[in-house]
């Protein structure tokens, strides 16, 4: 029998934070955070691995938010800034904790792994998606991408132009950065909902990810449960994720990251330093906040924490690589004996994970395709693709309609605090796409063409998934409701304009500065 396949799937993705109307934004600090502690270590792992020769195989999605995100030269000035106030705070709190050598050890420790980020992404001219692009070609990175605001496509989907658009502009914003079209999808939040596998095959896409109950509640029983790959009766394939993969890696109460010896993220000195000490470094409406200076281990279920342990850490981390590697081998065995066919096992996270909110989920990963790549396991890396090229034949259902929420259901993006969203959207999107139908055999000026593109853009941002998530997460609800209410009342400024004819051509000047995303779009390809 065949060796089983692990693919591993990084999904990465931010909403469109950029505010260029200000000199200093707050949310733009999750940009700065994730390229800090989750994109460029992501990067040096990658260069690590292939200095050495590991033949790794890894699945990372980018979203077509984040990437225009990562490109913008607005961003990339503040975030050297961001980086050049980091590392004075850490020179700070090295003289700081001088009689404390237990907690200069980890701020010597930052300091170091700071000099080597920073150095990192000077060498590339901060350039990162250059540099992904550089190790897909290298044949080890398999590169996908997602909808085009991450919009959640089952609740969009009483307007098919809504779905087709997401769909649509992600692909050509994905091969607009990297100059190919990607053959994977990841459906933001794993939501589907059957005829999706058609917009997919449409416009190209030869396999994206469902969560596990996709399959468990198929039309049909899958022979081989999450196990493979299901052709959705179109040629257009669906993997789903293992769910015993899965929650050993992501769960802080079952999983890896909850592990004593880890760095704890809820314990940051943004809480307990002084804000004048602070404020010499870090804008004071982000004091007191999450500033990624941390000097506590978990240690267990206390106030008391206990101080960390980098080396203690680091050790502990490639123990779990080992385990996850033996857990899955002894799954193998398991499923040997009830499948007719080499397991495929597919474990995808969200790249944030690792770095972010698993400090040190990237060290972990890597000793994960190191020792996968070694041979000393019966099983190997691939991507979905890599699977596709070597099974012709898929079982042929139709999965469940489902997401990666809890119990695969969607309520986690329409429940009672947010479902007032959801008509707002549809409207805007009706009204739109009958516009643009009468748009289409006018002859227009360049500034209504200019305000019809820009409508657009302001609804595709409506659209984000981001902002259901965080109203129902509650911790950034007054940004995502004021979020909400600008792309909303952007949209319908631009529309009253052109309807009435009575457009301000500097204020449709300032909403393409602000909301500068997606620079090629055309509305005359509104599907």
């Amino acid at each position: 029998m065949a060796l089983a396949g692990l693919n591993i799937v990084l999904h990465a993705h931010l909403p469109y934070v950029h505010h260029p109307e200000y000199e200093d934004f707050l949310e733009e600090a999750w940009l700065f955070e994730a390229i800090t502690e989750c994109y460029l270590p992501l990067l040096a792992m990658l260069d690590r691995l292939q200095a050495d020769g590991v033949a790794y195989r890894l699945t990372l999605s980018l979203s077509p938010t984040l990437m225009t995100l990562l490109q913008s030269d607005l961003l990339k000035q503040r975030y050297r800034r961001y980086l050049l106030a980091r590392q004075q705070l850490i020179e700070a709190e090295i003289r700081r904790t001088l009689g404390q050598p237990e907690v200069q050890r980890i701020a010597l420790h930052y300091r170091q792994q700071l000099q080597q980020l920073s150095q990192l992404y000077h060498a590339c001219a901060g350039d990162i998606l250059a540099q992904f692009r550089r190790h897909q070609q290298g044949g080890g990175l398999c590169l996908i991408t997602t909808a085009a605001t991450h919009g959640f496509l089952p609740l969009l989907r009483q307007n098919a132009s809504a779905v087709r658009n997401q769909v649509r502009i992600g692909l050509e914003t994905f091969q607009q950065v990297f100059d190919f079209k990607p053959d994977g999808f990841w459906l933001p939040e794993c939501g589907f909902y059957a005829g999706l596998e058609q917009v997919l095959a449409e416009y190209g896409v030869r396999y994206f990810f469902v969560d596990s109950h996709a399959l468990e509640g198929a039309d049909e029983k899958p022979l081989n449960g999450v196990y493979a790959p299901v052709d959705c009766g179109n040629g257009v394939a669906a993997f789903a994720r293992d769910p015993l993969c899965s929650r050993q890696v992501w769960s802080a109460d079952e999983g890896y990251p909850g592990d004593a010896d880890y760095r704890e993220f809820h314990r940051d000195m943004g809480y307990e330093l002084a804000p004048d000490y602070l404020a010499q470094f870090i804008s004071k409406d982000r004091i007191p906040g999450h500033i990624g200076l941390k000097y506590h281990r978990i240690t267990g279920n206390t106030e008391a924490k206990q101080w960390y342990d980098p080396e203690r850490a680091i050790k502990k981390a490639r123990q779990h690589a080992e385990d996850f590697l033996w857990q899955r081998q002894q799954h193998i065995t398991r499923l040997s004996q009830q499948l007719g066919q080499a397991p495929m096992m597919v474990a995808p996270f969200d790249a944030e994970l690792f770095g972010h909110w698993w400090y040190e989920g990237p060290l972990w990963l890597e000793q994960v395709l190191r020792l996968a790549a070694s041979g000393k396991y019966a099983l190997q890396l691939q991507s979905g693709e890599d699977y596709l090229a070597t099974h012709d034949t898929l079982q042929t259902l139709r999965p469940a309609d489902s997401s990666w929420g809890h119990q695969g259901a969607y309520r986690y993006w329409i429940n009672d605090s947010n479902d007032w969203i959801y008509p707002c959207l549809h409207q805007a999107a009706e009204t739109l796409e009958n516009l643009i139908k009468d748009l289409k055999t006018v002859q227009l000026t360049d500034l209504q063409e200019r305000a019809v593109n820009q409508a657009l853009r302001s609804l595709l941002l409506a659209q984000a998934s981001d902002w259901s998530f965080m109203l129902t997460a509650g911790t950034t609800r007054e940004y995502a409701n004021k979020q909400l209410e600008d792309h909303l009342a952007r949209f319908n400024y631009l529309v009253d304009g052109l309807q009435k004819n009575r457009l301000d051509a500097r204020y449709v000047a300032a909403l393409e500065i602000m909301d500068d995303i997606f620079p090629t779009l055309d509305f005359h390809q509104y599907e």
